[in-house]
Formats: structure tokens, C-alpha cells, sequence
């Protein structure tokens, strides 16, 4: 019985290696868990055409946004784990979730594979004009005064525009009613149209809304001033020291991929993404790139988590 259990093992990692030595021999599929021009789908098909030419096969761009996230995602933790379903995700659905919600379909920490992180953003966060505030202590002010009656909105349940507002909702004592949307220009809508009339999200879809003056932009996330917005003060700066998130890009493959996959598939994105012509094109939506093995993007998915939650117990902070 041991003998057959270690032939039918070592038949398993054959038919795996030759599996890896052969791929890819068709298309290969990105998922995207967000809507069409929200910054994961952004950033995912500028990657895309440069991962085709790089692999010698096409590379297709599919977006199943719902449950913030989670519905996408968890396509890809459900795949087949043969190197042609990929994901492209946001700190929620890829971390911060598993402590977010009671339930969840899938296990990001044993049903994923991290590949690389792609790049990284500080939300914004911008307002309505008609609010007629001007940086974040005003916007604290407004909201301070009427308790309950404002909205903010978010890219869903355990997105980091979701749980930075929490953030400042912890340390300010603001009463502001959570809204989550599919994607970040579903919240740039929601503010434009009155739905809601806050929202912390990434440069990439506000600021060009802030710049014609639609949206009003006060502050960015990031621990210092960002390079790709120098001229927004950070939430610390306005009197709130140590505030930080950020807004990151991981791509993702199902667990169990054969691990020479995934490092030739790390190694390409790395080249890709740190190359002149993608980081001017990542830049120019106001994302700073990255690229790295995929030990760095397991380490920031533990770490992220990690921090969240403690955020998220001190402010009652639910997917409900």
C-alpha cells in the first residue's frame, strides 16, 4: 500500500512537471472582481498585452465584479490549478476579508498562490464641492455636525477605501453611514449625483474629476506626501499622526499551481511591470509600480491582515 501511495504521488509531480514544461499552450485568463475602468482593470490591461508577447499566447482580461471583490476572487482560489486562471485583486478579497466577514467561499492564505505585487496607491479623499469644505479638518467639522445624516461610499466590504474611512471615523468620532459600491467610479457617480458625499479612493478615477473641479480632492493616505500627487497634504499632516493605508494590486493564481509556473509567470510581471514604458503608463493614473516574488506579496497579504483587524475590532467595523 506505501509503495503504490508513493507511485501514485510520484506520478502526480511528473504529470505537474510536464505539465509546467509545456505551458502555456492556450489562452490565459485574468480575472479582474472589479468593474471595467475601476484601477484593477486599469492596471490589468496594461499588463496584459506585455504578458501575451512575453508567454507567446493570448492574454484575455475578464471582469466578474460583486461582493467587493469576493465573487471574482473566489473564481480564481476555485480554478483549476494549471497556470491559465489568473486574478487581479485589492487588499479585501485578497486578506482583509477573512476577518471582515463570518463567511467567506473561499481561504485567500490556502486557496490562493501569490504571484507578485503589481503596484501600490494612497486613496484620496475627495467630497462633494457643494459641501464647501477645504481639507480634512473641515470635512471632520461638516460631518461632526450632523451626525448620521451623511454617507460615504466605498469599493466594498474590506476594500481599503472601506476600512480607511473607518480609520478616521476611529480616531475623529465621526458618525458617517457606510455605502459600498462595485467599483471606484461607481463611488465617484455616487458623489457627483448626491448619493453619497465622501469617499476615500484611488487617484486613478478622482483625481481627474478633482482637477475639472466635480469632485473636491482634501488629502491623500499615504505616510508621507505622495509622488504621484505631491501637491494633497496626508491625512497626518492634518492632524491625525500615523495614518496610513494604502490601495495595492496583487496578482494571484489558484494554490496548488505548479510552482515553476508561478515563477515564470513572477518573473515576467516583474520585468513588465518595472519597465519604462509600463511604469510611465502606471504613473500617469497616479500608481507607483512595484514587482516582486512572490514570498513579498504573501508577506504583505499576512501583514495587511493582520493590521486591518485590529482596526476593524477597535471600530466595530462589519460587512453587513
Amino acid at each position: 500500500m506505501k509503495k503504490l501511495l508513493i507511485a501514485m504521488l510520484m506520478a502526480l509531480s511528473c504529470g505537474a512537471s510536464a505539465a509546467a514544461e509545456t505551458w502555456p499552450a492556450k489562452t490565459v485568463r485574468i480575472i479582474v472582481p472589479f468593474p471595467p475602468g475601476s484601477s484593477p482593470d486599469l492596471v490589468a490591461r496594461m499588463l496584459s498585452d506585455k504578458l501575451a508577447q512575453a508567454l507567446g499566447q493570448p492574454v484575455i482580461i475578464e471582469n466578474k465584479p460583486g461582493a467587493g471583490g469576493n465573487l471574482g476572487t473566489g473564481i480564481v482560489a476555485k480554478a483549476a490549478p494549471d497556470g491559465y486562471t489568473l486574478g487581479l485583486s485589492i487588499p479585501g478579497p485578497l486578506a482583509v476579508n477573512t476577518v471582515l466577514y463570518k463567511k467567506m467561499e473561499y481561504d485567500p492564505f490556502k486557496e490562493l498562490a501569490p504571484i507578485t505585487l503589481v503596484a501600490l496607491s494612497p486613496n484620496v479623499l475627495v467630497v462633494d464641492p457643494r459641501m464647501g469644505v477645504n481639507s480634512v479638518q473641515e470635512f471632520v467639522d461638516y460631518v461632526k455636525a450632523r451626525p448620521g445624516k451623511l454617507n460615504y461610499g466605498s469599493v466594498g466590504n474590506g476594500s481599503a477605501s472601506h476600512l480607511t474611512m473607518e480609520l478616521l471615523k476611529m480616531r475623529s468620532g465621526l458618525d458617517i453611514v457606510h455605502v459600498p459600491y462595485p467599483g471606484s467610479p461607481q463611488v465617484n457617480t455616487a458623489i457627483l449625483s448626491g448619493q453619497v458625499q465622501a469617499g476615500f479612493v484611488v487617484p486613478a478615477t478622482a483625481m481627474p474629476l478633482a482637477q475639472s473641479g466635480r469632485l473636491k480632492a482634501l488629502a491623500v493616505t499615504s505616510s508621507v506626501r505622495s509622488v504621484v500627487v505631491p501637491e494633497l497634504p496626508t491625512v497626518a499632516e492634518a492632524g491625525y499622526p500615523g495614518f496610513e493605508s494604502s490601495a495595492w494590486i496583487g496578482m494571484v493564481a489558484p494554490a496548488r499551481t505548479p510552482k515553476a509556473i508561478i515563477d515564470r509567470l513572477s518573473r515576467e510581471l516583474v520585468t513588465i511591470i518595472r519597465s519604462q514604458e509600463v511604469r510611465e503608463k502606471m504613473h500617469r493614473i497616479f500608481f507607483q509600480p512595484v514587482g516582486t516574488a512572490p514570498e513579498g506579496l504573501s508577506k504583505l497579504m499576512r501583514s495587511e491582515r493582520d493590521r486591518w483587524a485590529r482596526v476593524i475590532k477597535q471600530s466595530g467595523a462589519s460587512a453587513d
